[in-house]
């Protein structure tokens, strides 16, 4: 073999190596957003778990605020199948939009029913509704913290596709730009 025939086969190597590093490195982060997102769907199981619960004690109580209850129910429902959706998929932008509207209509749903229950002089005197929203206040801190690792993760993973020399990888083996929460 010549100069020329060594020089190509180390080459060759040498760009085959960085492929492979380059895709391994892309999946790797791909794989912390999906770690991520299984904290944050942690936390929504259980805000989902606590809100029904929650609604359900204080449906007798609250019969005149049936409605809120019931926009409510359909709220916690929606961020659910968005999660449900998101879960398989948690790199996909469209998923994580899907969830991101989702849970600013429950938060909107959220904040009419703290009102309602803010107007019911004997829920708020109730130590186990305080409890409870206390817990779900708490839950809520947790989720924050979870979205926070969420959008890093994807933020890494999104610099690392846009990148120059991955960017070249990133039709090839179909990378596509993460959501974020």
């Amino acid at each position: 073999m010549d100069l020329a025939s060594w020089l190509t086969v180390v080459l060759a190597a040498v760009l085959l190596f960085w492929i492979i590093g380059a895709y391994n490195r892309l999946v790797g982060l791909r794989n912390a957003i999906s770690a991520a997102f299984m904290q944050v769907d942690e936390q929504l199981r259980r805000r989902q778990q606590l809100l029904q619960t929650l609604a359900e004690a204080l449906r007798p109580v609250m019969a005149a605020e049936l409605s809120t209850l019931d926009t409510l129910g359909a709220a916690v429902q929606q961020v659910q199948a968005a999660a449900d959706a998101t879960r398989p998929r948690a790199c996909s932008a469209a998923a994580a939009a899907s969830l991101g509207v989702a849970e600013s209509v429950l938060s909107s749903a959220l904040a009419r029913w703290l009102m309602s229950i803010e107007q019911h002089e004997e829920l708020r005197e109730r130590e186990e509704v305080a409890l409870r929203i206390a817990e779900l206040r708490d839950i809520d801190i947790k989720l924050g913290f979870a979205r926070q690792l969420f959008n890093d993760a994807s933020l890494q993973y999104n610099r690392a596709v846009h990148q120059f020399p991955t960017r070249l990888l990133r039709s090839l083996f179909r990378f596509q730009s993460a959501g974020r929460l």
